[in-house]
């Protein structure tokens, strides 16, 4: 199966339409408000209206009040959700809508045991682990810590860039991908050659 790939930290209709363009298959908007890829669900959601078909977005949240997570949803039944705080399983159903849950992997983690407290979850993210950092650290874990059968599609975070996406798909064997920092000019701003080179990297790993 081609690896599937998600552009996160999506903050304007040019960069969305144009990794749409290139084929990715999902995109995130964060709705952490101290990241600096924090975008209101207005202007998430007026760029969602113009997505082409067949393009999932994506809402990443961390620890969000309820309110906030249906502020957003509510915009369009096209969301799935991303949770990448502490919140159980049963607090991700509630929103009646498919997610994936973030884990931050390191050294000594039952990777398994992890993945399946969220039996419900379409997909497990794993990404880096960095004390008092939620995600999106730019950072690449120990892809050996990640068994080689688990109980959910996994996609792969963490420290992802043009030059490596092809060796991780090579030895996670990840459902999908998924890149932020490492397809931008700078936080926020996304670079359309590093877009076209890791989307390409990814289908062709």
């Amino acid at each position: 199966m081609t690896c599937q790939v998600k552009i996160c930290g999506i903050t304007n209709i040019d960069d969305a339409l144009m990794a749409c363009r290139f084929g990715a298959n999902a995109l995130g908007f964060v709705f952490y408000e101290k990241s600096p890829r924090y975008l209101t669900p207005e202007i998430a959601n007026s760029i969602v209206a113009k997505l082409p078909p067949f393009v999932t977005p994506v809402a990443l949240f961390v620890d969000a009040d309820a309110s906030v997570i249906t502020s957003v949803i509510g915009g369009s039944s096209r969301w799935m959700i991303q949770f990448h705080g502490a919140e159980t399983e049963s607090e991700c159903l509630s929103y009646q809508r498919p997610y994936m849950k973030a884990l931050r992997i390191k050294k000594g983690d039952d990777v398994s045991a992890l993945v399946d407290q969220y039996p419900s979850a379409s997909a497990m993210l794993l990404d880096a682990y960095k004390a008092g950092i939620p995600g999106g650290t730019g950072e690449v874990f120990d892809w050996s810590l990640i068994p080689k059968v688990l109980s959910k599609p996994i996609v792969l975070a963490g420290g992802l860039t043009p030059n490596n996406v092809e060796q991780a798909i090579k030895q996670v064997a990840p459902y999908a991908v998924d890149v932020s920092g490492g397809v931008e000019l700078s936080k926020g701003i996304k670079s359309e050659p590093k877009v076209r080179e890791f989307i390409n990297g990814a289908k062709c790993g």
